[in-house]
């Protein structure tokens, strides 16, 4: 199994206003024949890291999924698994976004920056 993180992701409010209210995950398919399955973990971080979200998907050869998650939170981190073929099959992208919906640069993470460790 691989494991890719995003590392601890600091979002502490700025003039009584977090940067970051939600978080968007695009998960994209680069096989033409097989699927790819991924679960998903979002961890607050506080004094103790406690799990909030949890969803397993699979994403269809070519296939695009978005999903958009509570980040109104000081500190978060998120966790992807998948099979240790399938993470050279699935690109992720995770987003920090204003209410309004307007990206935080911030607190954007690309395939290439996660974290990968192959258990």
């Amino acid at each position: 199994m691989s494991i890719l993180s995003t590392g601890p992701i600091e979002n502490n409010p700025v003039s009584g206003v977090r940067p970051t209210q939600k978080v968007t995950i695009k998960l994209v398919s680069q096989t033409d024949v097989d699927s790819v399955t991924v679960s998903i973990q979002g961890y607050v971080l506080s004094t103790t890291r406690t799990l909030y979200v949890s969803e397993v998907i699979s994403v269809a050869p070519n296939e695009a999924v978005t999903r958009d998650y509570f980040a109104d939170l000081d500190a978060f981190e998120f966790v992807f698994g998948t099979d240790v073929a399938g993470v050279k099959e699935v690109g992720i992208s995770v987003w920090g976004k204003q209410a309004s919906g307007q990206l935080v640069d911030a607190h954007r993470v690309v395939e290439h920056e996660n974290t990968v460790n192959n258990i």
